[in-house]
């Protein structure tokens, strides 16, 4: 393949990337964008609540709290006891959410309330041009019954922003640095008292309806947490009253879109690539891999995609990589075959590729990378190692990973953090010492991690796109050439 066709193969993928990205300023929106992807390829929803028979050589997926979601594809030979072939990512990324009672009026602004989610770069948020995005629970009433839903919202338009201290009131800021007070700073203007008061009054004189709505009564519980406008822009887009609306989890997003870009567009530039770049690639190479008849025909294993929620707040949720749901999906579905007292043993012949984007060597920071390992862009999927288990890979699951790369032609680099700094985590120890099953911590390489809008290169999404659908088609074969714990 030529340099050009690379460069085209690998636009293509990334431009599938973008259009993920910009439909997932969440992590619900990530998991809806994901189930419409796999019902398009055919793969069949159930559900937990729900008794399951499956079949081999079918394909399968559910959510958990529609914030994760987890498919797979069973392979015409499967019988019970085979393992498992997971590639586990997750949907969440740093943001700002709003608070239980985001409603703060001072200074003659209405103010949003809001907490930090996870370990973000907060400086970034500031002089964004921000919007909210979540879920909403709804209120419904027909032929005098009442039922609740939860529905998707995002409000295309920028209605928030967090301005910075001018220069004039803050001078050492350049010396001094950038101190964000999260609490008294990090809170997004939405409106002047003033327009907000005005924009009240001219729809009471329209009759009270804005866009369709009804207006509040301002003594509803919904009303009293946050600002009637905001409530009032909510409801207008997904259809609803305002009284209607009984709670919701939202949080700011940046309105700019992902893009491709850099003088050579050899780059995607974008919010939540860590970790939706991992989720996209494992999600796009399970459905790939498993688009015809023929790809499970000789396939032995299970092959499965985990996307967990609340990674970057340690997973210890309901829906997050520290609770059961991983050795559930594995349970149900080797008891679907009749066989309950076969799992532990699908768990030893089972593999995990935990995927987490990585950091990549910063020119202009090269002295924060060990000097022997220094992960570039364009270098291909970073293993991850680290002797303290911060990282599950060891020299069994890292040498597995890299036979793939390497009977592919694929990129491969190597990190570890230096010993005078501190090492982050992943997935990856928190499902081996959970479940009991072989791990290797892999991600892209990227820059600017946790920050409102990061970077990474196109060549890397194609080829951890091709290295995980290459695990996918081959690790059944590879697995049965190596000898361990006989």
């Amino acid at each position: 393949m030529s340099k050009e066709e690379n460069h085209n193969e690998g636009s293509t993928v990334a431009s599938d990337l973008i259009d993920f990205l910009n439909a997932s300023p969440t992590a619900f929106h990530a998991v809806d964008e994901a189930k419409k992807r796999l019902i398009h390829a055919g793969y069949e929803q159930i559900c937990e609540r729900e008794d399951w028979t499956l079949e081999a050589g079918k394909r399968y997926f559910f959510t958990r709290n529609h914030s994760t979601i987890v498919a797979f594809a069973i392979g015409n030979k499967y019988v019970a006891g085979n393992g498992f072939h997971i590639v586990g990512a997750h949907t969440d990324s740093p943001c700002i959410k709003l608070k239980p009672v985001s409603k703060v009026t001072k200074g003659g602004y209405l103010e949003v309330g809001v907490q930090t989610y996870g370990g973000g770069l907060w400086h970034t948020w500031f002089d964004r041009d921000l919007t909210v995005a979540g879920r909403v629970i709804v209120r419904e009433e027909k032929d005098g019954s009442v039922s609740y839903s939860h529905r998707l919202v995002r409000i295309e338009e920028p209605i928030m922003r967090v301005p910075t201290l001018a220069i004039h009131l803050d001078r050492a800021v350049n010396t001094d640095g950038f101190k964000v007070n999260t609490q008294s700073h990090l809170v997004p203007i939405l409106a002047t008292s003033v327009k907000a008061e005005l924009n009240k009054v001219a729809v009471e004189n329209d009759g009270g309806e804005l866009a369709g709505t009804k207006s509040h009564k301002e003594t509803t519980t919904t009303t009293s947490k946050h600002h009637s406008l905001l409530l009032d822009m909510i409801a207008c887009q997904i259809g609803c009253e305002p009284d209607d609306i009984c709670d919701f989890e939202l949080q700011a997003c940046d309105t700019q879109p992902s893009l491709i870009g850099g003088a050579a567009k050899e780059f995607v530039f974008s919010g939540r690539l860590d970790n939706l770049c991992m989720s996209f690639c494992s999600l796009k190479a399970l459905i790939d891999s498993t688009s015809s008849a023929s790809d499970l025909k000789d396939e032995s294993g299970v092959r499965m995609v985990a996307l967990f929620d609340h990674e970057e707040v340690g997973s210890d949720s309901a829906q997050g990589a520290g609770s059961p749901v991983m050795l559930d999906a594995l349970s149900r579905v080797t008891s679907s075959f009749n066989s309950d007292s076969k799992l532990q043993k699908a768990i030893q012949r089972s593999f995990l590729v935990s995927a987490d984007m990585a950091h990549a060597l910063h020119p202009n920071y090269m002295d924060r990378h060990e000097d022997n390992h220094q992960p570039k862009l364009h270098g291909g999927l970073v293993i991850k190692h680290n002797a303290n288990q911060r990282y599950a890979t060891n020299a069994v699951t890292a040498f597995i990973f890299r036979e793939i790369a390497l009977k592919h032609g694929l990129p491969i680099q190597d990190f570890v953090v230096r010993n005078d700094m501190p090492c982050g985590s992943t997935i990856g120890p928190i499902l081996a010492s959970g479940v009991g099953i072989r791990t290797v911590d892999v991600g892209a390489p990227q820059l600017s991690m946790h920050s409102i809008r990061e970077m990474c290169a196109i060549d890397d999404v194609k080829h951890s796109y091709e290295h995980f659908r290459a695990f996918f088609g081959e690790f059944s074969l590879l697995d049965a050439m190596i000898s361990v714990d006989v």
